[in-house]
C-alpha cells in the first residue's frame, strides 16, 4: 500500500510540474524568459486554459491526499 502511494505520489509530483509549466504566464517575470512568445501561440483557446486550471486542481488534490496518507502511514 505503502508502495502504491509513493508511486502515485511521484507521478502526481511529475504532472503537477508539467501542468505548471504548461500554463500561459500572465507577467513579464521567468515565464517570458524561458518562452512567453512561443507559449502565447498555444494558450489561445479559453477552453483550453480551463481545462487545463482543472487538470492542475485535480492533480494538486491527489498529491496533497497522498502526502497526507503517507504521512499517516509512516508514522510511528
Amino acid at each position: 500500500m505503502i508502495v502504491g502511494i509513493s508511486i502515485a505520489l511521484i507521478v502526481s509530483s511529475a504532472l503537477m510540474i508539467l501542468f505548471v509549466l504548461l500554463h500561459k504566464g500572465k507577467g513579464g517575470g521567468l515565464s517570458d524568459l524561458f518562452g512567453g512568445g512561443f507559449s502565447s501561440s498555444f494558450g489561445g483557446s479559453s477552453v483550453v486554459e480551463r481545462n487545463l486550471d482543472r487538470l492542475t486542481i485535480i492533480t494538486g488534490v491527489v498529491w496533497f491526499v497522498c502526502i497526507i496518507a503517507l504521512g499517516l502511514l509512516l508514522r510511528p
